[in-house]
């Protein structure tokens, strides 16, 4: 029937085998998260901190940390919901088929926002900023931060539950210059929808009311992280998974509160009113550094009885954001193809960061008559998803002809990336946007939200065999410290330190006059990094490295590059230096000795022996 709270999901899970009690008192600086990214690296179950140090409240994580059990969460609508999005994406099919669809139409009425008076769980009690778990995830982060939050705002000139908008946007409780219990920082990122509200909140010259939820029903959370079809409000979405209405009320101040909700924080953003915010330990693997964000003046922090602080720690994937993408795939994956004719699949590879890395398979069927394919209709779909939402944040896009390969999917990376670089044409099929927006989190590209993007587009006959193993014979300048094949027909090769793009040209040239006499024809792919034999373990490592570490204007370069009415493109193998450059966030490292205590946790007698 759906869980009423978070309470009652924390129970199932617990008797079901899926959920632990962590006995012990734990630090919420460090020790909780480094906990936490343990139990998930041993794909382990969800965790329940009974103490929490300085805080009253207990706290759980790794709900959504497997698809397995994330399903076994929504066992009972799951596949409702999959047919929900279908026909909410394509309405049609309801005309086609009314009977198939007529109980999942019912589904979407009986979801819609319940109103409710005030006499509702969260109502039972009030409590303070400081007196919440104050988790620090990482060694350099600015503060703690709610990491799990579902924000909800409203529309200025279309006020109401149906118009607003519920998104999960890292807010930090405390540190730097917040004034304790008074004010907190609310981050978003580019093509965000609170992002429209705060606009027209500043247009009309009025402070913009924010809700932040934490907990409630696993509904609630999972709602925030969708990117559901127009017209399907995030409330609704969480009441038709939950199998239960989402409930709310507005208070005596006119914020909308959750009804349902373990914790609910209100507050006012001003127009122009921002203060530093950061460093935050982000899912790219790297640190968001300290920029100016909006200040939210806190009002009231409400909590219902017996409440549970809800948390997550994002980090280099896989984390378990990486199972909320799972699980948003499998609910939402024909969603997109959909609204893109003649694509067929994208995924935004999870290894990379997500925003930095899509892979594509559209059609390409403009020119049928001739014997010859190369890239047309899928370069109308390339640009056709760099205009799409949250894609747009996409820095490199690889996308594929389906005839070329039907059985070919964007989820097996490897195979995925072999597969263009087989058939890529450098002199043609590169194509760069400058001087252009990226993911906020992002720091390849020098500033905030600044970059580039270049599409790999291919179609066609395999142009090249790659190497499977480099040839004996070859060899490159002294210079460069040593190589190794990362996948067929990519290279990674160590080169010395970034010192600037003026060295680095000359390094390039070096490489080229040594390179110009060898047979490169199974060498799609240098890739310049600071450790080749870390690049090169896995395909994980490999994505990670070359595709965070680089911004495609400034870090991409080719044996026997050229510049042609403007085009640019290269007669040899690509290279793409992805060392580690001045501008460049530090990547997140964990600190030894807390995981020294986590170790301990495991040892007999300990909450997760056996576990990790």
């Amino acid at each position: 029937m759906g869980y009423q709270s978070l309470e009652a999901c924390v129970a199932d899970l617990e008797k079901n085998g899926h959920l632990v009690r962590i006995r012990e008192e734990v630090d919420p600086y460090l020790e909780m998260a480094a906990i936490h990214l343990r139990v998930f690296e041993h794909e382990g179950p969800a965790l329940y901190f009974e103490k929490v140090r300085g805080s009253r409240f207990p706290a759980v994580s790794n709900l959504f940390g497997t698809l397995d059990r994330s399903r076994f969460i929504f066992r009972d609508t799951l596949d409702k919901i999959k047919t929900l999005v279908d026909l909410k994406t394509d309405p049609v099919k309801a005309i086609k088929s009314p009977f198939k669809y007529l109980n999942v139409s019912m589904t979407a009425l009986s979801a819609l926002p319940l109103k409710t008076g005030r006499q509702a769980p969260i109502n039972f009690g009030r409590t303070k900023i400081s007196e919440l778990p104050q988790i620090v995830n990482w060694p350099m982060d600015g503060g703690p931060f709610v990491t799990m939050p579902q924000v909800y705002t409203e529309d200025a000139d279309k006020p109401g539950i149906m118009n607003a908008n519920l998104g999960m946007y890292r807010i930090q409780l405390a540190g730097n210059d917040y004034v304790q219990d008074e004010e907190i920082g609310l981050h978003y990122q580019l093509h965000r929808g609170i992002g429209v509200h705060q606009t027209k909140a500043n247009a009309k010259g009025m402070p913009l009311k924010v809700s932040i939820f934490v907990g409630g029903p696993p509904s609630h959370p999972l709602s925030a992280v969708m990117p559901l079809p127009e017209g399907l409000s995030e409330m609704t979405f969480a009441g038709a998974l939950g199998n239960r209405r989402f409930r709310y009320f507005y208070d005596e101040e006119g914020f909308c509160i959750s009804a349902d909700a373990d914790f609910v924080i209100t507050g006012t953003v001003y127009p122009y009113q921002n203060k530093p915010e950061g460093p935050f330990g982000d899912h790219l693997g790297y640190y968001s550094l300290v920029h100016p964000f909006p200040l939210m003046k806190v009002h009231k922090v409400y909590h219902r009885k017996n409440p549970i602080w809800s948390f997550t720690v994002v980090g280099r994937p896989p984390q378990e954001d990486t199972s909320f993408g799972a699980l948003i795939h499998e609910i939402t994956g024909s969603a997109i193809p959909t609204e893109v004719p003649g694509l067929h699949e994208v995924n935004a590879v999870d290894a990379a960061g997500v925003h930095p890395l899509l892979f594509a398979i559209g059609s390409e069927r403009y020119t049928p008559y001739l014997n010859e394919r190369k890239p047309q209709e899928i370069l109308t779909i390339a640009n056709h998803i760099l205009g799409k939402n949250q894609l747009s944040l996409a820095k490199y896009l690889f996308i594929a002809a389906k005839e070329d390969n039907p059985a070919l999917h964007t989820h097996d990376v490897a195979r995925f990336l072999t597969h263009v670089l087989e058939r890529i044409d450098y002199t043609r099929d590169l194509h760069f946007h400058t001087n252009t927006t990226i993911d906020t989190l992002d720091y390849s590209g020098g500033s905030l939200n600044a970059g580039s993007k270049v599409v790999f587009a291919a179609a066609g006959e395999k142009k090249r065999e790659l190497w499977q193993e480099v040839p004996e014979s070859f060899s490159v300048p002294s210079i460069f410290r040593g190589h190794k094949l990362a996948i067929p027909g990519v290279l990674a090769l160590e080169a010395p330190a970034f010192v600037s793009e003026e060295e680095t040209e000359e390094q390039i040239e070096i490489l080229y006059k040594h390179l110009r006499s060898e047979d490169l024809s199974g060498m799609a792919l240098i890739v310049l990094s600071d450790d080749a034999g870390f690049t090169a373990e896995s395909i994980n490592n490999l994505v990670w490295i070359t595709f965070t570490r680089s911004n495609p204007s400034n870090d991409i370069y080719g044996i026997g590059s050229f510049i042609r009415h403007k085009h640019w493109g290269c007669r040899g193998p690509l290279i793409i230096d992805a060392r580690k450059k001045p501008h460049h966030a530090p990547e997140l490292i964990k600190d030894p000795k807390v995981e020294k205590r986590v170790d301990r946790l495991g040892e007999k007698g300990g909450s997760l022996y056996c576990i990790i």
